[in-house]
């Protein structure tokens, strides 16, 4: 009598029935959240910056400054040489044109304060105005309309670009829009392609997909209350690695259940039956790959920056219903299907098969071939493996992840980019992202000379009682100057006729017995040298007014790759001993783990070393954000893990029956297919990450889906088979299967 036949029927129905109900509401709940993540995620950096940083003490301050949380857009106008009757300059006319239609601006919903008038460059070839945009509105449509608005009033021969910190966030915006539809649409296609080569099934695919996009949306739902309440932050960036690490992680589990599922439906003529065994079977190493990769991710709690931080638990929240959907959700599905899943290739009952017990995998095929190389040349095999990737690690020393600029975070065409550019031809490069200092009333001069006597500073104002909101300051004092915006073109004050007296000096805004100074930048914002200034005036400052505070652009980015590469460098070796920890668990064992963990470690650095030359070389990246490595570690580690754990938990379970040797290569022959249709997938959804123009995904993306297909081709199908059969039983050490038979 079987196990099934001693279950009631309405049981056998009633419960797969109950399970299905349950997850289809939960889908139907969370479904609708795919196209409202943008009420809850953020893309300001400054937000994702460590309360102690000094750009977030800074940022906080502005606000005593400045009215409301305005995000300045720097519009450059650019006469177009021999076009019109500029002939490459801007005239009186087009100029006063320029300042008509810049009213009108100031009257539209999303201005949120005063735009400045236009502000004519020396060489008369461009002019330059700041316009507030409300940071309450959405960038990517703020900025369209701005700019729809100007260019309808354009001069004739006048060019238009909108840059700085609006324009730069409407890039992202605008690059995130895809995020949803795109992504999703992209990740899915390749995994139905993949399966449907696999199991040449439609159904089967099917039920894989579903329990993946299921358990997407419950996470997706719990993410978004998290984020709603404040518990969690949440970015394009996070929601798209969400999306993927979802999708490829739970269509893994559901491969490894599937193909337990499949073998013990040879062994029994009872689904039911089949069904426990293939979740007794399944239930450890997949709880184990989950757990493994959750403590992973929450290793980046310890991130000082929230962009890190955060991505811990959102991912976190996404692998546990990644592993609860392989558990309860497939399970009931295929169990309601039972054989009719893989139709037309429909497993046979075979009761040679069941009296035999675990079959071990015939020694035919590709995995047959694998596993007798490895029974006949093991050393030479692990050798030569580890040789190769360890050549290349070389390349690691050519990885530039020391930061990359603002503007080159989006890849192809970007208008504010172009602007940023146009706006270096004809004003100090740094115009309109000034560096603020926030200094005590009482070292207002002092401050002010430090900003003065610095190469890298172009001009120095400050924010005072003024229709502009800016005064200039010289090593003379506050100056009464021309009205404009920070980093204006500070022309002499205008001489009145005859007798008139000097307009007065501005009083400086004072907030909480601070003023704040502006200076602006020789070099763009986002540059290296800008960043360089910021460190030197606060060297500077350090020695001269150590109470005074440095932030703004250029220094949001210095604290927030200061703190990533501070963060990578904790970060990396407790990842490392939380996973070890782990495996020992899993393995009861020392040396095994200690093994797995090494070959992932080498084959992450193989991954970075490719990925360098290929960044570098091929690509012409300008360089990568320092926590590209830190996400790549992570999460090359956590999955690569993951198959090595899916490997030599079967391989323990079959040494406990055959020997270590012998359960070696009968788990390599077992798991071979699967494992490797799992990296398969998992590459393919990392790769859909490129489908979004955004530098750090399209760098993460390669080197996940690299690095995975490395874990799945070399590391464990030839490096750990090889190694493990040629140490032989002592792979266990200290546990009872060191001292079976080899």
């Amino acid at each position: 009598m079987t196990a099934g036949s001693r279950v009631p029927r309405w049981l056998r129905v009633t419960l797969p029935a109950v399970l299905i109900l349950v997850w289809l509401v939960g889908a139907a709940i969370g479904g609708p959240y795919f196209g409202r993540v943008d009420e809850v995620s953020s893309n300001d950096r400054t937000a994702y910056l460590p309360a102690t940083a000094e750009a977030t003490e800074v940022q906080e301050r502005l606000s005593g400054f400045t009215e409301g949380d305005a995000v300045p857009a720097i519009v450059v106008f650019v006469a177009a040489e021999g076009s019109g009757d500029n002939d490459g300059e801007l005239t009186d006319d087009d100029l006063a044109t320029i300042g008509e239609t810049l009213t009108a601006v100031g009257e539209l919903d999303v201005v949120d304060g005063e735009v400045s008038p236009p502000i004519p460059a020396e060489d008369g070839a461009a002019a330059q105005a700041f316009v507030p945009l409300s940071g309450s509105a959405d960038l990517g449509e703020a900025t369209t309309e701005l700019r729809d608005t100007l260019r309808a009033g354009l001069p004739d021969g006048v060019d238009l670009y909108v840059t700085g910190p609006a324009g730069f966030s409407s890039d992202l915006v605008t690059a995130f829009a895809g995020i949803d539809g795109l992504l999703l649409g992209v990740a899915l296609a390749a995994v139905l392609v993949i399966l449907v080569v696999v199991y040449r099934s439609l159904l089967l695919p099917l039920a894989v997909l579903a329990t993946s996009m299921f358990a997407l949306c419950l996470a997706l739902l719990t993410v978004w209350h998290l984020a709603r309440s404040g518990v969690l932050l949440l970015s394009g960036q996070t929601q798209g690695i969400l999306f993927i690490l979802v999708i490829g992680a739970a269509t893994d589990y559901a491969l490894l259940y599937v193909a337990r599922f499949r073998e013990e439906l040879v062994r029994t003529p009872d689904r039911w039956t089949a069904t426990w065994r293939a979740l007794r079977g399944s239930f450890e190493p997949i709880l184990a790959s989950g757990g493994t990769v959750i403590a992973g991710l929450l290793c980046l709690l310890l991130s000082e920056l929230r962009s890190n931080s955060t991505l811990g638990p959102v991912a976190a929240v996404g692998i546990v219903f990644a592993m609860l959907a392989a558990l309860t959700l497939l399970p009931a599905l295929l169990l309601m299907l039972g054989r009719a899943a893989f139709w037309p290739r429909r497993p046979a009952y075979d009761p040679a098969a069941g009296q035999a017990g675990t079959a071990g995998g015939a020694e035919r095929g590709l995995w047959g071939r694998v596993s007798r190389a490895v029974r006949t040349r093991p050393r030479t095999i692990w050798v030569t493996t580890a040789a190769l990737l360890a050549l290349g690690c070389v390349g690691v020393t050519q990885l530039q992840a020391s930061g990359v600029p603002q503007s080159e975070l989006v890849l192809g065409a970007s208008e504010a980019r172009t602007g940023q550019e146009r706006l270096a031809e004809h004003f100090p490069a740094g115009s309109g992202s000034p560096v603020y200092v926030v200094t005590p009333e009482d070292e207002l001069q002092q401050a002010a000379d430090v900003l003065l006597q610095e190469d890298g500073i172009a001009q120095v104002a400050i924010s005072a009682d003024t229709p502009s909101g800016t005064a200039p300051v010289t090593a003379d004092g506050i100056q009464a100057g021309p009205p404009g915006g920070p980093g204006a073109q500070d022309g002499p004050p205008a001489e009145a006729a005859g007798e008139a007296a000097a307009p007065p000096v501005p009083e400086p805004v004072v907030s909480d017995g601070a003023v704040l100074l502006q200076g602006t930048l020789d070099d763009a914002a986002d540059s290296a040298a800008a960043e360089q200034t910021v460190r030197d005036l606060r060297t500077a400052y350090a020695d001269t007014v150590p109470e005074a505070l440095v932030g703004g652009e250029s220094a949001t980015d210095l604290d927030t790759n200061d703190a990533s590469i501070r963060d990578r460098t904790l970060i990396v070796p407790i990842v490392l001993v939380v996973i070890l920890l782990i495996l020992m668990l899993l393995l009861r064992a020392v040396l095994a783990p200690v093994l797995l963990v090494l070959t992932t470690v080498l084959s992450f650095g193989t991954a970075m070393g490719v990925a360098a030359l290929v960044f570098n070389n091929l690509l012409g990246f300008p360089g990568a954000d320092p926590a590209v490595p830190l996400f790549g570690f992570v999460f090359l580690v956590a999955l690569g893990i993951d198959y090595n754990i899916f490997l030599m938990t079967r391989v323990r379970e079959e040494s406990l029956a055959h020997g270590t040797r012998e359960g070696v290569l009968r788990g390599l022959r077992l798991t071979g297919g699967i494992i490797t249709s799992a990296g398969l997938v998992l590459a393919a959804t990392f790769t859909a990450l490129a489908v979004i123009p955004v530098l750090f995904l399209a760098q993460l993306a390669f080197i996940v889906a690299f690095g995975v297909l490395l874990d799945t081709f070399a590391v464990r199908s030839f490096l750990v088979p090889a190694l493990s059969y040629d140490i032989g039983r002592a792979v266990w050490w200290p546990s009872r299967l060191a001292r079976g038979p080899r």
